[in-house]
């Protein structure tokens, strides 16, 4: 299993196709130099302003040496000012441990869950009951966040996980929908989708800087 970062962004008005095209032609390969697995990108259909994404390491000690080398990096360095002018908030992340996810190519949508549950054992028989290793499930990493210039959000135990969901969870949870937006090395992809790479359909049910 790996340490994942569910990130969810707040974006400027109309910012968000900015930043897409920024993070898919520079941001992608920017991270993966330095040893970091980038996994699904989301655009939220009921919020224009948000961008949702995941990446992943394979332990925390890898997780900082990879997070200083690429935000001390040239990479960043030439860049961030452009990323950072789109966003309000990139703080609202979960730090968790899971085998990461990227939709198929052709996945149009995907439900995602993000459990509080406050009853392990129920959680268990649940999880027992209906997910497979396809939902790949994550829950929370309670490791100490050992880069603190990119905030996680602490004090919770979650699970979160993709797929379609058998059941509505008893517990807590928010709902959001992402957009599924096609690669454009796929040949079903719209024209329009030209410019953008690697992004792939999500519908969310349930429920430190920059960067």
């Amino acid at each position: 299993m790996s340490i994942v970062e569910l990130r969810q962004y707040t974006l400027h008005p109309g910012a968000r196709a900015t930043l897409i095209e920024l993070f898919e032609r520079e941001f992608v390969t920017g991270q993966e130099a330095v040893g970091i697995t980038l996994g699904g990108r989301f655009r939220d259909l009921d919020d224009p302003d948000r961008f949702v994404w995941l990446r992943a390491f394979p332990d925390m000690t890898q997780r900082r040496r990879s997070l200083e080398a690429f935000y001390t990096g040239p990479v960043w360095r030439a860049h961030r000012d452009a990323a950072n002018a789109t966003m309000v908030d990139s703080d609202d992340v979960l730090l968790l441990r899971g085998p990461n996810f990227t939709p198929a190519p052709d996945t149009r949508e995907v439900s995602v869950t993000v459990c509080h549950p406050s009853d392990a054992a129920a959680f268990d028989a649940y999880a027992a009951r209906n997910l497979t290793a396809s939902h790949a499930l994550h829950r929370t990493e309670h490791a100490e966040n050992d880069y603190p210039l990119l905030p996680v959000r602490t004090g919770e135990d979650v699970r979160v996980w993709f797929g379609p969901a058998a059941e509505t969870p008893p517990w807590p949870h928010r709902p959001l929908r992402l957009e599924p937006v096609s690669d454009p090395s796929d040949p079903l992809a719209p024209p329009a989708l030209s410019a953008l790479s690697a992004l792939s359909a999500l519908q969310w049910e349930g429920g430190g800087g920059r960067g």
